[in-house]
Formats: C-alpha cells, structure tokens, sequence
C-alpha cells in the first residue's frame, strides 16, 4: 500500500469539504502537493491561470457566485506575494477564500534562503482571522478545518503555510495524546436573530415614520422577498448599495437602483427627503450619500456585530440574519395608507430610467459607452451573470443595467481594484458552468492582465456546459476613470504622459486564441453584435471603440456644475471641447421633456 503524504492529506481533506476547483499557479514550493495532484485524478481541479493574481481573484468571483468557500494556491515567495491583492478584494468585499501557499524547507528557514519569505508576517493582515503554518502532519486536519471554517463563519479569507518538505512527509494523524489537536469535518450553521424587545422598538420606529427609505446590501441577498413585503409594507423604496445590485429586481418600480457616486439620482433623492431609514446587510461606507444626521431616524440589521452601527447615527442596531429578522419584524409593521411619498419615488424611477435611455443615445465619436450597456440591459438572459472592472466601466454598470430574474453581478466593491472582471468571470464560469457571463473591462483593465487571463478562457472553456462567456472592452486608449477623477477632484487637466494607453487590437488577440472577436466602430452594430455573442458556440471578445470624453457626471452633479467642470479644463486639457460637448449633451437629458412630461 502506498504511503500517503502530508500533501496527499491535504487534497483528501480538501476534497471532503467539498471543494471542486483550486485556482492556482504551480511553483516548486509546492512541488510536493502538485505530485499528490497527480496520484489523485485531478481532483479537485487545479485551474491554471497566468497568474498568481488571477488565481486569487478567480477564487473570489468563484466564492461570490456560489457562495462557498474559493481555494486559491501559490508556491512560496513571490507566488504568495502575488496572491495579496485578490485576497485583499476578498477581505474587503467580505468573501470566504482560503490560501494555501509553499515555503521553503524547514531546514533552509531563517537563513535568507532563496525565495523565503516570512510569510506569516506577510498574510497576518490580510488574513488576519486565521493564518497558521504546519511544520508537522499531525498539524493538517486542524489547521486545514479552522481556516475554511474561519473563511465561511467570518466572510474572509485565511491562510495555510506548508514548507515544502513537510508536503513530503508520511501522514500521521493526530493521536489522543498531550499536546494533540484533532479535529472534524463539516459545519452546521445556527441562524442569528435579532432579540424579540429589539425588533418591536425597531418596528415602532419604522412605524412612526411617514417617508421611509430602505438601503439593501449585499447581506439582504437572501431575504429578497422580505425586502419586498417591508417595502410594501411601508410604502418605501428601495436604494441599493454596489455590491446588492442584484439583490432586487430593478423591474420593481420603488427601486431606486444603485446609491453614492456611481448611484442613480432617484436614490440621492430618497436618501436627502426620508425620514426614517432602514438599512439591511450593508456597510456602504459613503456617508455623504445617507440623509443629514439630523434628518432620519434609522434601524440597522447586519449579521456581522463588527460592522452593525456604522456610517450612521442608527437607533436600532439588530444582529441578525437578515431573513430571518425581518420576518420577525414584518408582523409588527403597519401597513401604510398614504402611498404619496412611495408614489413620488416611483415617478421619479421611472423618469430616470428614461433619462438613462436617452443619455445611451446621445452621439458620440464613436461609441457612447451607455449605450454599449443599454443595448445589452434588455438582451440579459434572465440567468446571467455580470461582472465588471474597477474604471469607468463601473459607472455604467452600476446605472445602466437592469437586472432581473435570478441575474447575478458583481465587482470589486471596497477594494475597488483594477484587473478583477476578467478572473472573477472565469470564476464564476467554474460556479456556474451552465449560466451565460458577461464580463465588462475597460482597455486599461485588459492590458494590465485580461488580455493573458483570454488564455485561461481557451483553456478551459469547452469544459463548460454553456460556452457563453462575453468579454465586452471599452476601448478608448485612456485610463478613464483616473482621467475624470483628476478633473473633477483635483481641478487638473488629463495628464496625457500617464493617462493615455498604447492602442491594441484585441479583437485580433482573441481571434489568435480561437475566440469569437467581434470589433464595434459603428454604434448601430451595437445590437447585433451582442446578438451574436449571446448566441455563440464559444466565447466572445467584444472591442468596442468608445468616445473617452462621455463623463461619468454623478447624481447630485446640477446642470450648471457640469458646465462649469468643463469650462475649467479649457486651459489645457486636451479633450476640453469633445469633454465639454459631451458633457453638457448627456446632462441635458435630465431636462428635456420626457414620455411623462
């Protein structure tokens, strides 16, 4: 019988809790675990990126779709290093990853060896609620249960250090004996909720309100149908933090859409005329966008106790599940009659997304980036999954989408980091292989790292019973986002030496790989070419030439602010006039009659 290794536990182990894919980078700090891999069938499956980065990015996206926990793997040293910044995105958008990386041997440690790195000095913080190294096998079971139990209690991500000798050794389980942890599989979750006094005087607050708006978050995802009984209740509406844009339908006609700077102007209304406020499994963090301190009285429901009563001077603060809280809240609640300030919210809604319409039409040279994602917004299947990068594509996402059904989207929510659309797209493609992904990026995005992670879709992609993933580029050799931030923040013209980006044809580099790649100049191809990706046999790369100068303008941004934003940059920016016309066209749909009017 052949002798089972320290790394052929940790796949056993990993295959008990149930983990199907491990996105991972090889490296010869985990040379041990990578020949366990080899004995063990490919199971789970060890997914290939191009990049340590990726593979923890693509955890994350695997993680956000399925709600499991992603595994992530990289050799010692520089792989671990790389692994940082998608467990970063992770730890700030509140996502169960566990990292298992390399290290040297034990004999070499603390000798400035090649590739050693105090490692566990590197990941205290970002896995700062579970980071351990075994040093001996007897160790495994323990540490491997408590980082992914920690990863899913806590909503974070933790680490596992194996020195690459001890992935060698001969497994040997933990004994009943001093000084011994064992330890066992699985985890039964209780269902926090709010205690009964609470609720009732967070009831009678509710009650007591005549104008009530409702902030969902992403930890309302499951409580999608209480959310709509509150609101009915109360006749309020609903704004919705980045991260929760597909906790409610956007077809329901009191949803305000997305809150803060890439939010709606029917939410930043809400928010500046309520007077109460309820606030379900968020911690959007832009206090500037919540109602004046002195304006509202407020409720909060979180299932975290670390993050309850932040950002707002709330009176309840509940720590609960958030479904199951407000079914206990709901049978105190009292049905408001006066439906005028719900009326007043729907009104507003609906112009808005008419004025969303009308704005994706405005011309541009040559694409309005709006209207890229309008053509799309009513031809989302009623599955599909969304992804979008950190840049201006966010903007659009945030505004321009409509989701429906059991549609699912997602990005880099606190970390706000560039490079993740592309990775958490494959990821969510390994969640959910029978479900259409469309992934939006801008050309910035895609140099930095998508174009290599197209490698990983050719890999793959045949594997998946839908072959339908969409990579949709804005393409307008400027780093855009940046772009608007230094004008509108720093009163500063676009700075050409770091702004504007080399011109690459990414169509043609998709095509090289075997992928459908469609190339748009012409708005009007718009429709048809998302016909054709939508109905592909494989996956498709969309290169859509976009007018860089179609400003991102921010919902409590006035007419006359904008004017004014543009009229600043004529001292030297060089795409002041295409900025100020474009500008001032988009801000003008606000004010031109529409289907109400």
């Amino acid at each position: 019988m052949a002798v089972q290794t320290v790394a052929d536990y940790v796949l056993e182990r990993l295959r008990a809790w149930e983990v199907e894919h491990v996105f991972a980078f090889p490296g010869d700090g985990i040379n041990g675990i990578l020949a366990a891999w080899g004995r063990a069938g490919n199971k789970p499956q060890f997914v290939q990126s191009r990049h340590e980065e990726m593979s923890a990015f693509e955890a994350v996206g695997y993680a956000k779709f399925t709600g499991r926990v992603g595994v992530c793997m990289a050799t010692s040293g520089p792989g671990a290093i790389h692994l940082l910044n998608g467990l970063y995105d992770a730890k700030l958008d509140h996502v169960p990853v566990v990292a298992i990386v390399g290290q040297t041997n034990r004999s070499a440690m603390g000798g400035s060896y090649q590739q050693e790195v105090d490692l566990l000095s590197l990941f205290k913080d970002v896995a700062s609620d579970y980071v351990q190294m075994a040093t001996v096998p007897e160790q495994l079971p323990n540490v491997l249960d408590r980082a992914m139990r920690t990863a899913a209690a806590r909503r974070a991500p933790t680490a596992i250090i194996i020195p690459a000798d001890v992935q060698e050794l001969e497994y040997s389980a933990p004994t009943h004996a001093f000084k011994m942890v064992p330890s066992s599989l699985g985890i039964d979750w209780a269902t926090p909720v709010a205690e009964g006094d609470a609720v009732r005087r967070a009831a009678d607050i509710l009650n007591a309100g005549s104008k009530v708006a409702i902030l969902a978050g992403s930890g309302a995802r499951e409580a999608r149908a209480e959310v709509e009984q509150v609101a009915e209740l109360l006749g309020a509406g609903v704004a919705k933090a980045l991260l929760g844009k597909d906790v409610l339908s956007d077809g329901l006609p009191y949803v305000t859409g997305s809150i803060g700077l890439l939010g709606t102007r029917p939410s930043y209304e809400m928010m500046r005329g309520c007077d109460t406020l309820l606030t379900v499994g968020s911690s959007f963090p832009y206090t500037q966008f919540m109602p004046d301190f002195d304006q509202a009285r407020a409720v909060q429901i979180d299932l975290d106790p670390g993050l309850i009563g932040m950002r707002y001077p709330y009176e309840i603060n509940l720590v609960g599940d958030a479904k199951t809280t407000l079914r206990a809240l709901i049978p105190l609640l009292e049905r408001k009659d006066d439906r005028a300030w719900r009326e007043d919210i729907e009104s507003q809604v609906t112009r808005w997304w008419e004025t969303m319409a009308m704005e994706a039409m405005v011309e541009a040279d040559p694409i309005n980036p709006m209207r890229l994602f309008s053509e799309l917004s009513n031809r989302l299947p009623d599955d599909a999954i969304v992804t979008a990068d950190s840049g201006s594509s966010a903007n659009w996402y945030a505004r321009q989408l409509r989701f429906r059904g059991s549609m699912r989207g997602s990005l880099s929510g606190n970390l706000a980091t560039m490079g993740p659309g592309v990775p958490y797209g494959i990821g969510a493609k390994f969640a959910c292989p029978d479900r259409p992904v469309i992934v939006f990026a801008g050309d910035g995005a895609m140099q930095m790292n998508g174009m290599a992670e197209l490698i990983t879709i050719k890999h793959y992609w045949q594997q998946w019973a839908d072959p339908r993933l969409i990579v949709a580029v804005l393409h307008n050799d400027d780093l855009n986002q940046v772009t608007w931030e230094l004008r509108a923040m720093s009163g500063a013209p676009k700075f050409v030496e770091s702004q504007s980006l080399p011109d690459v044809d990414f169509a043609g580099f998709a095509a090289s790989l075997g992928l459908q790649a469609i190339a748009v100049d012409d708005p009007e191809q718009l429709g048809s070419a998302w016909d054709r990706a939508l109905t592909a046999d494989r996956p498709t790369l969309l290169d859509v030439r976009c007018d860089p100068n179609v400003p991102p303008i921010p919902p409590h941004a006035t007419f006359e602010q904008t004017k004014d934003a543009a009229k600043a940059m004529l001292a030297g920016d060089e795409n002041r006039w295409g900025v100020m016309k474009e500008g001032v066209k988009t801000k003008l749909q606000e004010f031109l009659p529409h289907k109400d009017s």
